[in-house]
Parts: C-alpha cells; sequence; structure tokens
C-alpha cells in the first residue's frame, strides 16, 4: 500500500523513537556488558546475570560525580550519542546529555543500563538476561520459568554494576517512565547514595490500578496470538503479529489527541482508498502505526515484553517512601494519558509534607507520554538548575 511522503516521514520516525537534534553527544559510545555471577530475588537464584551499559564522560577521582540514567518501557540503555557516524539516530536522551548539556558530560559521569527482561533482546546492541536467555541448567531459553522481576531486582543489578565501576555516589537518578519508576527505587533502596531524583513522565510513587489494567491490554495480543504458545515459541514461528499490535498499542495510548490531530488529521493511507468504501481501507493513522509496530517487532521478544510490563505493574513503594533522603524533581507531560500531572503533583505534595524537597517542572507539548521521551529538552533548564541545587 502506498503511503504519502508525510506519513512515510511519520513511520521513520516511529521507529527510530525520536526526532532528535543533529547535534549529538560527541564522545566515543561503546556498549559494554556487566555480568554478576548470581542473583537472588523473590524468585529463583539467576546465574551469570548480564546487562548492557554505557558511559559518558569521566568518573573523578573521589567517585562522586556519577549519575544513573534507566530506561522507559521499550527502551535500551542508548540514552546518547551513537555507537558510528551512520547511526540513523543517537540515543532518546541526546539533547540534554552531552558537553555544556543539561546532563553535562564536561561535570557528570553518565551511567546507562538495560533492564532486566529488556524487550529488545534481537537488538545487537542490547545484553540483558531475561526470559529469552539460555538457563545453564537446562540448555534452553528460561521461557516462562524466568523469574518474576520487578524494578527493584533491575536496581539491584544496576548497584552492583555501578559498584564495580569505582562510583561512590550518585548525583542523580534520571529516568523516563519506567526508568522514573526505577530511579525512584534507587532512592528508597540506596538513601545515602542517591543524592537527587529526575522522575520524568511518571507516576509517582505507585502505579495506578488504570495503568495496571493498562498493562495488561498493552500485552494481550502476544497472549492470544497461537504462536506464543504459552511462552513457548524459542526455535520456532514467533508471535510476531501479536507483538506488533502490542506494540502499536503502546505507541497510540502514549500519545495524545493534539499530536494526532497535527500528524495524520483525517488523511487516508491511501488517495485511492476511501476507509468509508470498504472495511479493509483504512486512515493514515493506523497504516503508519501498524507498520511502526511491525517494523519494531523485529527486535523484540515477546515474552520479555509481558515481564516488563509485570515489573511496572508491581511498582508501589509504599511506606519505603519515608526512607527517600533524596531531593525530587518531577517532570510530567502536560498532554500524558498514561500518567498526567496530577500524579506528579499528588506525589510532590506527600513528600513535601514528610519534610522531602520535591519540585514540579510540566513539559508543555500536546505529544502526550512520550514528550518526555523526545521532547524532555523543552525541561532542560530546570533539570540543569535542579542537579546544581
Amino acid at each position: 500500500m502506498a503511503i504519502n511522503n508525510g506519513v512515510r516521514a511519520t513511520v521513520v520516525a516511529l521507529i527510530l523513537a525520536a526526532a532528535l537534534d543533529a547535534a549529538g553527544y560527541d564522545g566515543p559510545v561503546e556498549k559494554q556488558v556487566f555480568t554478576l555471577p548470581s542473583y537472588t530475588g523473590e524468585g529463583k537464584t539467576l546465574k551469570n546475570v548480564r546487562v548492557g551499559y554505557e558511559t559518558y564522560g569521566k568518573l573523578n577521582a573521589s567517585g562522586d560525580n556519577a549519575i544513573f540514567i534507566p530506561h522507559f518501557f521499550t527502551g535500551t540503555s542508548h540514552a546518547a550519542g551513537k555507537y558510528k557516524p551512520a547511526d540513523a539516530a543517537p540515543g532518546y536522551w541526546d539533547p540534554i546529555i552531552g558537553a555544556g548539556k543539561p546532563i553535562d558530560t564536561d561535570k557528570y559521569f553518565v551511567i546507562s543500563a538495560d533492564a532486566l527482561a529488556n524487550l529488545n533482546t534481537k537488538d545487537p546492541n542490547v545484553a540483558t538476561t531475561g526470559p529469552s536467555t539460555i538457563d545453564p541448567d537446562t540448555g534452553k531459553p528460561y521461557g516462562m520459568s524466568f523469574p518474576v522481576v520487578s524494578y527493584a531486582d533491575t536496581v539491584r543489578v544496576h548497584k552492583a554494576l555501578v559498584d564495580s565501576l569505582g562510583v561512590k555516589k550518585l548525583q542523580a537518578v534520571a529516568g523516563a517512565s519506567g526508568g522514573s519508576i526505577q530511579a525512584m527505587h534507587w532512592a528508597a533502596l540506596y538513601p545515602d547514595f542517591v543524592e537527587r531524583v529526575v522522575h520524568v513522565v511518571g507516576p509517582g510513587f505507585d502505579i495506578t490500578p488504570f495503568v495496571i489494567q493498562m498493562l495488561d491490554v498493552w500485552t494481550l495480543p502476544i497472549k492470544v496470538d497461537p504462536k506464543w504458545n504459552n511462552g513457548d515459541y524459542y526455535g520456532k514461528d514467533e508471535p510476531v503479529a501479536g507483538v506488533g499490535q502490542a506494540l502499536m498499542i503502546v505507541t497510540i495510548t502514549a500519545r495524545a489527541n493534539g499530536w494526532a490531530e497535527k500528524t495524520f488529521g483525517y488523511k487516508w493511507a491511501d488517495a485511492g482508498r476511501n476507509p468509508g468504501a470498504e472495511i479493509g481501507n483504512v486512515y493514515a493513522i493506523e497504516d503508519a502505526l501498524g507498520k511502526a509496530g511491525v517494523a519494531r517487532a523485529a527486535t523484540t521478544d515477546a515474552n520479555s515484553m509481558l515481564y516488563t510490563a509485570k515489573a511496572n505493574q508491581l511498582y508501589n513503594l509504599g511506606d519505603d517512601v519515608k526512607k527517600i533522603k533524596a531531593k525530587i524533581l518531577f517532570v510530567p507531560s502536560k498532554s500524558d494519558l498514561i500518567f498526567p500531572p496530577e500524579l506528579s503533583q499528588r506525589a510532590a505534595e506527600r513528600y513535601r509534607a514528610q519534610g522531602g524537597v520535591a519540585d514540579v517542572a510540566i513539559i508543555d507539548g500536546d505529544g502526550g507520554h512520550l514528550e518526555g521521551v523526545l521532547n524532555v529538552a523543552k525541561q532542560g533548564e530546570a533539570i540543569r538548575a535542579f542537579l546544581a541545587r
């Protein structure tokens, strides 16, 4: 099906996950792998736990100029720069990470790492232990025998990584969406280690019941795809169709009405095929998001998406909020349909009531939840000022 240039450009932008500035983090970016011999969470003990990571800037002699960047639901550790000049786009937060930028790599040593059960297991630049990993005890992929992992489990593994790099204190943990959840876990688990939290497009201190169900909706296409086979699909035909539909649902719920109207309006996918004439004729937005979902499915593991959804559903700090000592900057998006600004406002009020320091800086835009990934630079100066406090 032919699509016009505007829609084609939108598909490319969705696949690349950003329309980022061209300058880019100008230092060398190399993907490295950290291995923890074993990790025991609430489930079984995992052996040879691996997470990929990359760093920007240099650690100072006292080991106290580090900032950690955990990634969002469908993201990876590639937060800034390019692995090679020919790469189509830099890391997702490149506009705010780099020399002279709000997260200034002339000043800070920045670390970003893949979460456990990262979705993008087929991306050669992703290293993560999850359900697609070979279980050393069986010689086969874990599949659904992989233990449930929370974001707190990921943070504990990342703490071991940070320790191995010689970091003595984190000036901040800054992340968007699922990364913002990890950032709060950092502050609750290691209150004397984390000075600040930058909580971008996040839920505050717990996930809402509404989003618990939304996450179930996100993953439903995988579970109803016959090829998922209850998670036993490795070495067989994989549930690519279900994954593509799941990623399409993630994208549209992470956007908003204003973005859809400005980007697509009521354009048809094919100028010669009126959606009112036949049930199979579609609008441009349906065509573009469907194709983007299919393209992204090529690097996505279905089971890992289910485990990542579960990690988000489990987020609830409860009374552990009282353990947090860090200053917190909440950066919600005005048009966010997943974590609207009132959640950040409510969390900030709660934190101030217990004597904590909390500020709120709202991203103004109609791009929905993804404003926190694609347009975080709108509050870049607020982040710079917060890091200087």
